[in-house]
């Protein structure tokens, strides 16, 4: 089922518009709805990030007002549309100006994309295969309950 979002007596149909004649059909507050949420999602790829910051946008007073006027979106009644929840710390990471320096050396953007894949690998790998107390632990547990 498709999730919908109530915002002054509109909804929003957040399912994947698949073409133009679809797009052409939403309203305007399902479109502004639409571009916002991909745009805040793109900011999960830190390969963007760095273009970002190769391009000057995030030397630009007008888009670092845009990405401030964005911090709704980890509100829990829309962040419940987010996929990709990095793109939120992303997002908060980019209202700081020592940060948004950072991301223009080419070294910090390669470091970031390394951590993010790092935590991806970890959590999928600890989603599947928790780990499990040792024996030790078993037995100072079971020694705490008897005491």
């Amino acid at each position: 089922e498709v999730e919908k979002r109530m915002d002054d007596n509109v909804e929003y149909d957040v399912d994947v518009v698949d073409s133009e004649e679809e797009y052409a059909q939403l309203s305007e507050e399902e479109k502004r709805f639409s571009a916002e949420l991909e745009f805040v999602q793109v900011l999960a790829n830190p390969s963007y990030l760095s273009y970002l910051a190769e391009n000057d946008f995030l030397k630009d007073e007008r888009f670092i007002n845009y990405l401030n006027y964005l911090q709704y979106w980890k509100k829990p009644e829309y962040s419940k549309f987010i996929k990709y929840p990095q793109c939120l710390y992303f997002l908060s990471l980019l209202q700081k100006e020592s940060f948004r320096r950072e991301l223009s050396s080419l070294e910090f953007g390669k470091n970031i994309e390394e951590q993010q894949m790092l935590q991806w690998i970890h959590y999928a790998n600890y989603r599947m295969h928790p780990p499990q107390p040792s024996k030790k632990e078993d037995d100072q547990a079971l020694m705490d309950e008897t005491a």
